[in-house]
Parts: structure tokens; sequence; C-alpha cells
């Protein structure tokens, strides 16, 4: 889709790929095709091999590429590129990059757990999500979370990327729930079809939402 010059397009799972002005922006690259344009600045929001695949990344990788992402990430992709292009960033934070801004949310668990009292991803590992301004367009990467409390503190978000497919993430019903308090003006959804859920949860979530969707 393109939504005020800026072409937002869902690759797989969680994967987007933007293109603004001349810049090329990839957030959490998962089974890349080949021959895709490379990569200007690159997003991950945290280490699971579905968000952080050395294999995918090199596909888009070029010598200037900016990687922001977190410490967890970091300590192993520090081995492999240029630490000059290597952005570490915390959750809630705000960052100033070249000529834009962004902003980082927390991302965890509080109701999808691996073991009894365990979640899947743990608010003390520090895993984010992204708010990028470009231009004034401010696009959300919600990462791998549930609809938890600093969702709700989200101001003027044109476009959500929600994650949908429920077991790791928040279900279609959670996702709604989260876009129908903070209201982006267009919503999303992801994180299904490759390794859970399927395109019934997007459908789910565009049922529910009282934002407008669009299934890419």
């Amino acid at each position: 889709m393109i939504y005020q010059n800026i072409q937002i397009k869902k690759l797989k799972h969680a994967t987007f790929q933007i293109f603004w002005n001349d810049k090329v922006i990839y957030i959490d690259p998962f089974r890349l095709e080949n021959n895709l344009p490379k990569a200007d600045y690159l997003f991950i929001t945290h280490e699971h091999f579905d968000h952080f695949n050395p294999d995918d990344i090199r596909k888009i990788l070029k010598e200037e590429t900016k990687i922001i992402t977190i410490e967890l990430v970091a300590k192993e992709i520090k081995t492999w590129i240029n630490n000059d292009n290597l952005i570490i960033v915390e959750p809630n934070n705000y960052y100033e990059i070249d000529d834009f801004s962004f902003q980082t949310t927390s991302a965890y668990n509080i109701n999808k757990f691996r073991a009894p009292g365990e979640v899947f991803h743990p608010k003390e590992d520090k895993r984010v999500g992204y708010v990028l301004n470009l231009d004034g367009v401010k696009i959300y990467h919600c990462g791998d979370t549930d609809f938890i409390e600093e969702m709700k503190k989200l101001k003027d978000i044109d476009v959500a990327l929600i994650c949908v497919s429920g077991t790791y993430v928040m279900t279609p019903e959670e996702a709604a729930e989260a876009v129908n308090y903070f209201k982006p003006k267009i919503a999303i959804p992801m994180h299904y079809g490759e390794i859970v859920g399927s395109i019934d949860d997007a459908y789910k979530f565009k049922e529910l939402a009282k934002v407008e969707v669009i299934i890419d």
C-alpha cells in the first residue's frame, strides 16, 4: 500500500519493506526472496529466528546499511558488520538517525507461556517495537508482544503493523482490542501464515477492529 507517498509492503510473517523518499527500510527480514533492493536501514525487534535471520539479512545488506536493534541481537551481529553502522536501542526511548527519528516501544508477553509462570517474551529481556517518524508519518511495528499497558500510550499512529496469530503474540481479539484503544488510521495484520496462525486470523482481526484494516 502507499500512504502519503510512502510505500509499505508486507513480505512474509512480520517482515516489512518500506520505500521512503530514496531510502529502503526493512523490519525483521525473514524468508526473503533473492534480488530485493538493498537496505539503507534495517530494524530488528528481537533475536528469535523469525525476526533475526543472518542469511536473510545478508541478502539485503550493503556496506552502508545501518542496523538498529537490541543488545541481544547486537552481540552476535557485531562479529560480521561494520560496528559504525550498528545502533543499539532499548525500549521506550527516542532516537534520531540521519534525517528521520524513531521511538522504541516495549514488546513482551503477559499471558503467552512456554511453561507455567514463564512467558515466551519476558519484559526484562528488553525486546522492542518501533515507531518510525518519516516526514511526520508514524509507522508502528509492534514486535512480538501482547496488548500491554505501554501500548496504550501510543498517539497519532498513522499505520500500525500488528501481530495477530496468537500462541506467541496477540490473538486477533487482543490485537483488535489494542488498535481500538490507540486508534491508528490504518492497521495491517502480520505474524501469521509462516510459523503460526493463518489468513483467517487476519480476517478475524479485520472483523473486530474499528479502524481501517488492510490485509497485504
